[in-house]
């Protein structure tokens, strides 16, 4: 959750750790004249929100729902729950969303015009390139509800076999060994915006933001609750992450009620 400081002081506000209180600071928000929530209008976008939301249930009931697909969990009165947040989330949005890009809804809370965005790590790089810095000009936060949970969603570079090649070549040994050296990591996540992907890499370099996120990945990790990201292709095969996708859309796009899209859900999770 990225949060323009200046618009969280403006209303008055605190960092939202509960959905209550992140309701609280967004109607303080807009009685601030200021628009609560920066939202893009595009399925992966959507499908991130209600996965967030879905984590903030507790990384056990993420794994079961969307790893597992446990029909049991996705047919529960707490997904009914998870569906019922993601609509008053919507109520913060404004109209001009649809067809939105990330990166413009990124520019909404960079200037001020609006005060937070649920958004992965590479938005960081769009505060970074506008002179903003974490801590004094905007505020990185878990999404409320997930303070002990992370999902994890990792770039991957793809050596193709050869003809006749029986084991990597000297070429690609030399390039996966320099992308994973610590000091190609730090270089690359300090100007993406992300943390390094290999553990260990000094995070001297970093800001508030990044520390935040590492220190966060580490207490996920020792206690469980490191799951892998159903939105940016980690949880499931692409049929069965884009048949929840269709779901979680026609739902944020319609006046769809949560039992409903629970139903389409199951059958959705079935899709092999």
């Amino acid at each position: 959750l990225y949060i323009n400081k200046a618009a969280l002081d403006k209303a008055g506000g605190k960092v939202p750790t509960t959905w209550p209180e992140f309701f609280a600071v967004a109607d303080k928000m807009k009685a601030a004249g200021i628009q609560p929530i920066a939202m893009g209008g595009q399925p992966w976008q959507d499908l991130t929100l209600w996965e967030d939301v879905v984590l903030s249930q507790g990384p056990a009931f993420y794994k079961k729902a969307l790893v597992d697909l446990d029909e049991k969990t996705l047919t529960s009165d707490q997904m009914v729950g998870v569906f019922d947040t993601v609509r008053k989330i919507q109520g913060y949005f404004d109209a001009g969303r649809t067809g939105r890009d990330w990166n413009l809804a990124t520019a909404m809370v960079i200037n001020g015009k609006a005060g937070m965005q649920f958004m992965g790590d590479w938005a960081k790089g769009e505060f970074a390139n506008a002179g903003k810095k974490a801590g004094s000009d905007y505020i990185c936060a878990a999404v409320p509800g997930t303070e002990k949970a992370y999902t994890f969603n990792v770039d991957s570079f793809v050596f193709f076999q050869q003809k006749g090649q029986t084991g990597a070549t000297p070429g690609q040994l030399a390039l996966a060994k320099t992308i994973m050296s610590p000091d190609f990591q730090e270089q690359f996540s300090l100007n993406k915006g992300s943390i390094p992907v290999r553990l260990g890499v000094s995070m001297a370099k970093f800001d508030d933001c990044a520390k935040k996120s590492y220190a966060d990945e580490q207490v996920a990790i020792k206690s469980g609750g490191y799951v892998p990201s159903l939105a940016h292709g980690m949880a499931q095969p692409d049929a069965a992450a884009g048949a929840i996708s269709d779901v979680v859309t026609k739902f944020m796009n319609s006046q769809e009620d949560s039992k409903t899209a629970v139903a389409a859900l199951a059958k959705a999770a079935k899709t092999k």
